[in-house]
């Protein structure tokens, strides 16, 4: 199951252990790519956070990466599931309705 997780920091907690946070996400983003979880991860222009992919087997294995990130405490979370998505064929199956499909 492939997730986007979008985090930014909530700058009202700024101070010194916000800063030690992040400078432990490397590390965390490094032992988390390690496993095989995090598949992408991206600095968004403009923020303080990031746009991060995880491919993990259960909600709670999110949950429980989510939990662990050094920032957990310091930052908001938005978490979008993924869906592969080749054609539209392949999203809409005959009787799933939309355009043009039987009722």
């Amino acid at each position: 199951m492939k997730f986007l997780v979008m985090w930014e920091l909530d700058t009202a907690h700024l101070g010194a252990p916000m800063v030690q946070a992040v400078m432990k996400m490397p590390e965390y983003a490094r032992s988390v790519v390690s496993q095989g979880k995090l598949v992408a991860r991206y600095h968004v222009v403009g923020k303080h956070g990031g746009a991060w992919i995880y491919d993990v087997d259960s909600n709670e294995e999110l949950e429980r990466l989510l939990a662990t990130a050094p920032v957990y405490n310091y930052a908001r979370f938005q978490v979008y599931p993924l869906a592969d998505m080749e054609t539209p064929a392949e999203v809409l199956q005959p009787g799933e309705g939309g355009p043009g499909a039987p009722s």
